[in-house]
């Protein structure tokens, strides 16, 4: 299922696998998250149900992430799209792109240096694990 010798499926797989882990992650940080932003549970959800916005650029985020990251990763040459490539990739894109980014709106936006953490160590898993299945299937 190639396009544009890109795998479609490793990245629909990887989109998918860093929305389940980003559920999983902000249900278990949840409450120090909402510290570090600032806010109650109320005040994001005034009607006791999320909206289904952020939700929607979510996984449309992770798709385009996915995406970039595939094609990336598939210009370290051939037989060099690895599992091991594909979690280095992951990590350098973070450190070099996320981390970097996340730090400097998060300071300006005079946030907790928590929130920088929190949201820091999910996007360093979502691309971890993003890297992991692209690698492991392939570009």
């Amino acid at each position: 299922m190639n396009f544009a010798g890109m795998n479609i499926l490793a990245i629909v797989v990887a989109a998918v696998a860093g929305f389940a882990f980003g559920s999983v992650y902000y249900m278990a940080l949840s409450g120090p998250w909402l510290k570090a932003v600032e806010k109650t549970k109320e005040e994001l959800m005034p009607s006791g149900k999320p909206k289904p916005g952020p939700f929607i650029v979510s996984i449309v985020a992770l798709l385009v992430m996915a995406w970039v990251l595939a094609g990336t990763m598939g210009h370290l040459g051939p037989g060099q799209v690895t599992l091991r490539n594909g979690v280095i990739s992951g990590f350098f894109i973070f450190i070099g792109f996320v981390a970097t980014t996340l730090a400097v709106n998060n300071a300006f936006g005079g946030r907790r240096p928590m929130l920088t953490a929190i949201d820091g160590g999910h996007w360093l898993g979502v691309l971890l694990l993003q890297g992991a299945i692209i690698g492991a299937f392939g570009v």
